[in-house]
């Protein structure tokens, strides 16, 4: 059954949406023309290596949300991912002078975001507080990994399994539930969530492999409750 479930999880949850798989084909060759997207955040990266306050106002307006998306899918507070996204801007604006360009800035910030969170998630396991399930905007790719059988028109059932995958991926550890939330939720390419997590592609992809099937399996035990 185990591997029934880590089978239909690798084949369903890599085969997700167009648009979370825009990016599978990693770094476009050298040759290629620079996207508008990348020059406006080389001329971005500038303007802050300036100390130019405006630009980092705009850094942040850009990029809040998806940090504090990423922050409260990871720790299950809303209140926890708000003082920690503070203090992850608080930390990109003493670093970002220093930060080398070797990978895109928005990658750059989703690493200091990650770090700031693991650490986050250590110092809470310590004072023994539990995640909540503050999960959100379960995508159709994770639902049919955990369920493939469901028919279309099954509203309350499909209600009833994104209740149970936000539990799923609440018990998750760390890792795994880093790399679903950059994959499955984030909709991150392979090439970017390896420069988050400092990890090689084929370590992602397996360990991500991993955690679908965990979450199956997971998913699967709580239908079961």
């Amino acid at each position: 059954m185990a591997e029934a479930f880590e089978e239909v999880a690798g084949a369903a949850c890599s085969s997700l949406s167009a648009p979370l798989d825009r990016k599978d084909s990693d770094a476009p060759p050298a040759s290629a023309p620079e996207s508008a997207e990348l020059w406006r955040e080389r001329q971005l990266l500038r303007r802050l290596r300036r100390g130019d306050e405006r630009a980092f106002v705009e850094l942040v307006r850009e990029h809040q949300d998806r940090v504090y998306d990423l922050l409260v899918r990871m720790l299950g507070d809303r209140e926890e991912a708000l003082d920690l996204s503070q203090e992850v801007f608080a930390s990109i604006h003493a670093s970002v002078a220093r930060f080398r360009g070797e990978s895109r800035l928005s990658t750059w910030i989703f690493r200091v975001a990650k770090n700031h969170c693991l650490n986050r998630l250590k110092y809470l396991q310590r004072r023994h507080r539990h995640r909540s399930t503050e999960i959100s905007n379960v995508p159709e790719g994770v639902l049919e990994a955990c369920a493939p059988s469901r028919r279309p028109d099954e509203n309350l059932a499909e209600r009833e399994l994104r209740a149970l995958v936000r539990r799923g991926i609440a018990l998750l550890d760390e890792e795994h539930r880093l790399l679903l939330v950059l994959r499955d939720i984030e909709g991150l390419s392979y090439h970017e969530i390896a420069d988050i997590t400092e990890q090689p592609e084929g370590t992602v992809k397996s360990r991500l492999h991993r955690a679908r099937a965990s979450l199956a399996r997971l998913v699967a035990q709580l239908e079961k409750e």
